[in-house]
């Protein structure tokens, strides 16, 4: 082969291999650029599915506090109707019980006590600190 031959030859070959090179810049462009479509395709689903399942469990909780909230209300409700209905019959018993005790005082005591509120009020403070130095030795030290 004489040097004519083989420069075109070799401008051939650089030829080839240009266009081979440039084929394959444009085949790596276009890999680099589907994957980037398939990571921002995959990234919007993976966000989407995020979103979605926090949404949903925030709902649900929501909806459980409520149901724990409304079961602790009515709980309440119940148990202070309870109280009350105790509370008053408790008092209706005492009040019954003390006015018995009024009815039967000698020497007229409960229209004493009505006519002069302040002498009745005096002899029960009277009456408590007695009932409070009788009971406190009974206490015991912790």
């Amino acid at each position: 082969m004489n040097d004519r031959k083989l420069e075109n030859k070799i401008r051939l070959d650089l030829a080839k291999v240009k266009k081979d090179l440039n084929t394959l810049a444009g085949d790596s462009a276009t890999r680099v650029n589907r994957f980037e479509d398939n990571v921002s395709k995959v990234t919007a689903n993976a966000k989407a599915d995020l979103v979605t399942w926090v949404g949903e469990n925030v709902s649900r909780m929501s909806k459980e506090f409520e149901k724990l909230t409304g079961d602790a209300r009515d709980t309440v409700i119940s148990t202070a109707a309870t109280v009350k209905k105790d509370i008053g019959h408790g008092l209706s018993q005492y009040n019954a019980k003390v006015q018995e005790l009024a009815n039967r005082a000698p020497g007229g005591f409960t229209k004493k006590a009505t006519r002069y509120p302040w002498v009745a009020l005096t002899v029960t403070m009277f009456g408590g600190f007695l009932l409070g130095l009788l009971i406190k030795p009974a206490r015991q030290r912790i």
